[in-house]
């Protein structure tokens, strides 16, 4: 048994473009209003009426002629809105370090205390070795972080540079660095440490 499909329902690409372009066009003034109303910046709105837009155009084959299109477009509108809107409340938010005051650092620290650890935390708990996480906690935070990323995550140089927004030759020279200091403290426990 095969499926069917109306006949009214296929229309060649050409054919759906241009009736999109004929019955769409009209409608893109009241459209960007909308978006502007929505998105409250120029930027945010432009990229709200090209996803509109771009979402009507792929569903615009299943759209039905005679119901309301300028509803349906800004049902797309709104429905992309809110999407858009809950994946930025999902990421996390993103402060320049030139305009936070000391003030908003130390609060930060105090909501940092009490919020869930970070990943270099969490591996540093999870070390088997009490030692070894003693010993780690000796670094400094930019050496920790550096092996964190270099040695942990496995990622390059480079791209630990990138991560960190510092020069590749300082991602360099802080792991070579801590390295040593691990190995000395490592050592230095193994040295105290009576043979079981």
């Amino acid at each position: 048994m095969t499926a069917s499909i109306p006949s009214a329902r296929i229309q060649p690409d050409s054919a759906l473009k241009a009736r999109f372009a004929a019955e769409v066009g009209p409608l893109i003034d009241v459209l960007s209003r909308g978006a502007r109303r929505l998105a409250r910046t120029d930027a945010d709105a432009e990229d709200l009426l090209q996803d509109t837009l771009m979402r009507a155009f792929v569903g615009f084959g299943s759209f039905e002629e005679g119901t309301n299109l300028k509803a349906w477009l800004f049902c797309i509108q709104h429905n992309q809105w809110i999407n858009d809107h809950r994946r930025r409340q999902r990421r996390p938010a993103e402060v320049s370090l030139d305009v936070l005051t000391d003030r908003e650092v130390a609060n930060h620290d105090t909501h940092a205390r009490t919020a869930a650890p970070s990943a270099e935390r969490e591996v540093l708990e999870s070390l088997p070795d009490s030692g070894i996480r003693a010993a780690m906690e000796q670094l400094s935070e930019g050496s920790r972080t550096v092996l964190y990323y270099a040695d942990v995550e496995g990622c390059t140089y480079s791209e630990t540079a990138a991560r960190m927004n510092i020069p590749i030759g300082t991602v360099m020279s802080r792991a070579s660095r801590a390295r040593s200091q691990l190995r000395r403290a490592l050592q230095g426990m193994a040295a105290t440490t009576p043979a079981a």
